[in-house]
């Protein structure tokens, strides 16, 4: 059975009290406070550096290990200096209540730099807006966020995602309404909930629900049947990379991947400069550049089942701009070739504006950074999903043991207790394999930076040959 349909089948479980070893109970909301006379600074964008762990904690989105795996493949290819930590902590069909059960050994224990928190979509029970359900939402993840507080780590709580009505009644659940129709706008309540007190408390936020909504709007004005949502609920690869690029542009800090400016000055004698990189070797005769570029970073690249979403946000001019300008040149045409590739041809008046190379997919460089993408796709689909599975099972079984008490309260002493050594059993094998996935999951990241540290490579920019005249 897939993972998401056990998750969807636990529904009724997840409504099982909630009860967390070290975690205090709290109001079912929080007490109105005072009007505060100063308020708190909301976090300020961050860039992590060398040595920081960073911790995705969420549900089954989260559990698909995609925007998770975009985010990682952002920080491999744009600062391969920087040896980063990323723990995956997304499990199927969870709530806040969840995330507090496991907080301890699953988020804690990693002693996070940041953690970023997309929980909410289950919270709200795929039905329009009730009270009490949002009690419960807001009594957890105020316990959530104040057990996060404790850890040090900054903390960035995320609106959850969209809700597509119209990809539900495509895929025939339009019987469900009016679930169907409002459970978006419920979200967008959650979020707003979540937003103020993410404010309140001084925290980072990312805004996760109006990017997917306002592409879907975009795309539907040429196509009624566009969805980033096929399921309605579980966004793939192209909403993915939109929820990735949300986090980037609301979480961290940016700026280009690095430019390269040759100017031809009088006499034919070039000059070069560099952002980001180190140019050396430089030549020019016969209107031939020759220089060999160092850069301190790769363009960020996302595998070709991702590319849709990629060129839907932007991604690559906004996150990884790569800018090759030159300045001074006779008129005509002229073709840049890398590491005796050629790469493309522009007039003299293109290159004199700039050209972008950051997603051209003839340049080393973005084959290098592909390769990166594979290694990391690699990783996340055979290893740290499969931790993840592993603690699925562990909330399933959990449920189940506990399901099993409640409908036999006056079972045998000896059948209950089978029941626990067989739990117990299972435990112990858990024990096992989720240290080894986590050893697994970081000498795959280890790998990864051996293959994402950036080459010197030979730039060559000569006239175009000119075309054969016509027969």
């Amino acid at each position: 059975m897939k993972t998401i349909e056990i998750a969807h089948r636990l529904s009724a479980l997840l409504l099982l009290p909630l009860s967390v070893g070290s975690v205090g109970t709290s109001q079912a909301q929080e007490k109105p406070a005072a009007a505060p006379t100063n308020f708190p600074v909301a976090m300020p964008k961050v860039e992590p550096q060398d040595g920081d762990t960073f911790v995705f904690l969420g549900d089954s989105i989260t559990h698909q290990c995609l925007y998770t795996q975009y985010v990682e493949d952002y920080f491999y290819t744009r600062f391969p200096d920087r040896r980063l930590r990323f723990h995956n902590a997304g499990v199927s069909g969870d709530r806040a209540a969840d995330a507090l059960r496991r907080f301890d050994r699953d988020v804690a224990s990693f002693r996070p730099n940041y953690v970023s928190i997309l929980l909410g979509m289950n919270d709200g029970s795929y039905t329009w807006f009730k009270q009490d359900v949002f009690d419960t939402y807001q009594r957890d993840m105020t316990m959530l966020l104040d057990q996060l507080a404790g850890t040090g780590a900054k903390i960035a709580p995320m609106h959850p995602t969209m809700f597509d009505a119209r990809a539900a009644r495509l895929a025939g659940k339009g019987d469900k309404e009016p679930n169907t129709s409002l459970y978006n706008s419920v979200l967008a309540f959650y979020g707003a909930w979540l937003y103020e007190t993410a404010n309140r408390r001084g925290l980072g936020f990312v805004d996760m629900y109006s990017p997917l909504n306002q592409i879907t709007l975009e795309q539907r004005q040429t196509d009624p049947k566009f969805t980033l949502i096929r399921d309605a609920v579980h966004p793939g690869q192209d909403g993915q990379v939109v929820m990735a690029v949300a986090m980037l542009n609301d979480l961290f800090v940016r700026g280009p991947m690095g430019s390269i400016a040759v100017t031809l000055g009088a006499g034919g004698k070039p000059a070069a400069s560099s952002v980001n990189g180190a140019v050396s070797e430089l030549s020019g005769e016969g209107g031939t550049i020759r220089f060999t570029h160092l850069a301190k970073a790769l363009p960020w690249v996302l595998p070709e089942d991702a590319r849709l979403g990629y060129k839907l946000t932007k991604a690559g001019h906004k996150f990884s701009q790569e800018r090759f300008t030159a300045v001074g040149l006779a008129p005509g045409k002229y073709e840049l070739a890398i590491d005796g590739t050629v790469v493309g041809s522009w007039t003299h008046a293109q290159l004199a504006r700039g050209v972008e190379l950051e997603e051209n997919e003839k340049t080393p460089q973005y084959q290098q950074a592909l390769a990166v993408a594979k290694a990391n796709a690699d990783r996340n689909s055979q290893i740290v999903k499969k931790l993840r599975d592993w603690w699925l099972q562990l909330k399933i079984r959990n449920y189940q043991l506990a399901g099993w008490k409640a409908q036999n309260p006056n079972a045998p002493a000896a059948d209950t207790e089978a029941k626990e050594v067989e739990f117990a059993a299972w435990q112990k094998e858990f024990d096992v394999a989720v240290p080894d996935l986590e050893k697994q999951a970081q000498a795959a990241a280890d790998a990864i930076y051996q293959i994402n540290q950036p080459k010197p490579h030979a730039y060559e920019l000569r006239p175009a040959p000119k075309p054969a005249a016509a027969p």
